[in-house]
């Protein structure tokens, strides 16, 4: 049942994205489709109350408990930025805005940028461990929790290994070439 609900709920994020954005720009009805876009978090709400009912019901703890909290922390860690991302690709394709700028591609800004969305990528680990504790105390029978505890050191590992990539930007900055500037955000250069 949690998996079919995490399917849900990202396809009910993609839904509500949609929608809102096309009310905000194609109907050109801003404030309905704000109101529109601030109701994605209610999902992540109904998939947590969903799993905790779950566990209160005696379902045994397993990687879809563990899943979700991972999607939860991901979509925390991460939901603001992509639907910011998305909502300047559509101001500016449906709704006659300049293009948003691009993400600094060399140097240090290009490193700044890389730790700033590693930032996302640890708030998600975090959001999941707290999660994962909480479920753990719930349950509270240490020989039930071990797909749980697993799940935190999936969430660290990725974290981990995210920010590796991230710091090798900072270790390794790619040079512009000559000509090109290093530190600022890029303009589209075409328009679509």
């Amino acid at each position: 049942m949690i998996v079919a609900l995490i399917a849900a709920c990202e396809i009910g994020f993609w839904v509500l994205l949609a929608a809102g954005l096309a009310t905000r720009y194609l109907l050109k009805m801003p404030r309905t489709g704000l109101a529109l876009l601030l109701c994605e978090p209610l999902l992540e709400v109904v998939l947590l109350v969903a799993t905790a009912l779950d566990l209160k019901n005696g379902a045994d703890p397993n990687w879809t408990h563990g899943l979700a909290a991972l999607y939860i922390g991901y979509t925390v860690g991460h939901g603001h930025r992509t639907v910011k991302w998305l909502d300047g690709q559509a101001a500016h394709r449906l709704g006659g805005a300049p293009p948003p700028p691009k993400p600094p591609r060399y140097g240090m800004a290009r490193a700044r940028h890389e730790g700033t969305v590693w930032l996302g990528t640890l708030t998600a680990a975090v959001v999941a461990t707290v999660l994962l504790q909480l479920a753990i105390w719930y349950v509270d029978d240490p020989s039930r929790v071990t797909s749980l505890e697993s799940w935190r050191y999936v969430a660290w590992r990725a974290a981990g290994i995210h920010g590796l990539i991230a710091l090798s930007y900072a270790v390794w900055p790619r040079k512009a070439p000559a000509g090109e500037p290093e530190g600022r955000l890029e303009k589209e250069r075409v328009h679509r």
